[in-house]
This record gives structure tokens, sequence and C-alpha cells, in this order.
């Protein structure tokens, strides 16, 4: 970084406890901040200091003021929360960082409280509160999966819906099902893992295996939706990259009074065979304008995984363009 035009700017944090938060522990905040932007930071007493050309310095101490106004208003800041800071931050959107954190969208079973941890997250649940039928569009690790999974649960729990359907097309992706145990539901449950992971950091395991038993949870393969109506239901697709078109079609054609849907799926996972439209590729186009169903898009700036999958994706995606 060349020491032309360089300036200073310091930020003041009297709260030894909010210090230590900002700085991460042992710095590694301040040093994910100085990989990810070109400024660097030292700290001294109470004063962080930021140094760089103007532009970034300034974003720098606006990520900083961002996050003491989260630890002013009770909610802790970690790693998550200071990767969070810097994608919006790079997009323009910091300005609505704070408002991720207002809303609770729902809980653990430990009692933590579960928010939105990008803008794309806060437009997905806005969404699917608003509309009929919500798309959910985007790479892995974007929380399409589990924030579809919490706005399900808390429904029931609200007593708006009376049962949460979890589904998915059984398409292998590079490995054989015919090989694994079991009949065709006991075969794509592992491709489902994720919607476990889910349900047990909200109902806990025991919880989630009663409701699953009394039929209150249900997680099935695609092909078990055909011919029903499904009332009074949240259902969730997954892996919808995978549905034929006509498969789609079924599928959206299901949906009851009192039922909400989700479709999530990635454009860049397509397992089909060659030459087969996807079901979602194709219901982005003919349902567009369509005014109770919403298509919501994520890209690698939604990721919250470790920053650098965010690097990946954008490689991957410039090597296909």
């Amino acid at each position: 970084m060349t020491e032309l035009n360089e300036v200073n700017k310091q930020v003041t944090v009297t709260n030894s406890d909010w210090l230590v938060a900002l700085l991460g522990n042992r710095d590694k905040h301040i040093q994910l901040i100085e990989e990810e932007l070109p400024v660097r930071i030292a700290n001294r007493g109470e004063i962080i200091s930021i140094s760089g050309q103007e532009e970034e310095v300034e974003l720098v101490r606006q990520i900083f003021l961002n996050l003491l106004q989260l630890l002013e208003s009770g909610v802790p800041v970690k790693m998550p929360d200071i990767v969070t800071a810097i994608k919006m931050a790079k997009r323009g959107s910091l300005d609505y960082f704070a408002h991720l954190y207002e809303k609770v969208i729902g809980r653990t079973y430990e009692g933590k409280a579960i928010r939105a941890k990008n803008f794309g997250q806060l437009e997905y649940v806005r969404a699917v509160e608003a509309h009929d039928i919500t798309f959910g569009i985007g790479p892995a690790g974007t929380g399409k999966t589990f924030l579809a999974v919490v706005l399900a649960v808390e429904a029931m729990r609200e007593g708006r819906v009376k049962k949460i359907i979890l589904t998915r097309p059984a398409v292998e992706a590079g490995e054989s099902l015919g090989f694994l145990p079991g009949d065709l539901k006991e075969k794509v449950a592992p491709y489902l893992r994720p919607v476990y992971d889910a349900l047990y950091t909200i109902y806990g395991t025991e919880q989630t295996n009663r409701l699953m038993e009394r039929g209150v949870i249900e997680i099935a393969p695609l092909a078990y939706m055909r011919g029903r109506t499904l009332d009074d239901a949240f259902v969730i697709l997954d892996e919808a990259q995978n549905t034929t078109i006509a498969q789609m079609k079924m599928f959206l054609t299901r949906l009851g009074f009192g039922s909400k849907m989700i479709v999530n799926g990635d454009h860049t996972q397509i397992d089909l065979p060659k030459g087969v439209r996807s079901g979602l590729v194709d219901a982005q186009q003919t349902l567009k304008g369509i005014p109770r169903v919403k298509f919501v898009t994520f890209d690698e700036y939604d990721v919250v995984r470790h920053p650098v999958v965010a690097d990946i994706i954008r490689a991957y995606r410039r090597h296909d363009d």
C-alpha cells in the first residue's frame, strides 16, 4: 500500500469488553478486516487507529461504528458478524447492518436467538412472510435451507400451519442411490442431512424424532408428493435445481389452503442428465410476474461460511464464464 495521500482515522471504545469483542481473540477480527480491505489497524488503549486511503479507511471506521451499535444493543459480536459487516460494506449496504439484528426469526432449543446474517437473508425472510410461494436461488452456504426450516418451525409454533413437509428430488449427485440400503425414502435420507441438522438445532434431537414419529414433520422424496393436496402445511423443496419441468409443476400445484411453500436451489449444481431442462430454471422464467410468487436471489456475498468460500465460488464462476 502506498503512503501517498494516506489518512488516519480513529474510533474510541471506552468499554473494555466491547474493545475485546471488536479486536477479537488475539486480534483475529482485526486480521480478517486487514485481509479483506487495504487498511492497517492498530490499537493503543481505548483508541483503534485505521490507516490507508480515504475511502477504505472511512469504510472500516463505519464497520466499527456499526459493530459498536450492535454491542450497545446487547448483541454479542463474533467472527460471523465481522464477516457480514465486511461483505455488506463492500456491497454498499452497510446501512442495513443493524437492522439484521432487530428481527428475531426464531430460537434454538437452547433459547438462542436466530437472526438474519446478511441483507440477502433478511430479504428472503421478508419474502417468505409476504408471499405464498418463495424461491430462494443461490450458492450453497447462503443459509437457504436453515432459514426455511426456522420459518417453518415458527409458523407451526404459532399455529399458522399444522404440519411441516420437507422434500427433495431423488437425483444422484455423482453417487449411486441404488447401492444404498433401504427403500427410496431411506436412500434419500442421507441427502437431507442439512434439513435434519436444522431441525435438531431448533427442536433438539428427541423432540424432532417425536414429531417425525407423529407425522407432524414429514421428510420424503419428491415422488411422494404426487397426487396430494397439501393444506395447512409449510412445504419446503430443497435442491430444486434437480427437478424436471414436470416435477416442478407437479410440486407447485400441490399447494392447498392455509399453506406456504419455499423452493430452494442452486443453478450451478444441476445434476440432471444432459439435455434435461431444470424445473427451477424453467420456473424462474415461467412464473415471473405472478403476484403471490417471489424470487429471491443470493450470490457469493451472501455466503455465511468461511470468507474463502465466497472467493472459491467467484473463482469457479469466472472459470465457467
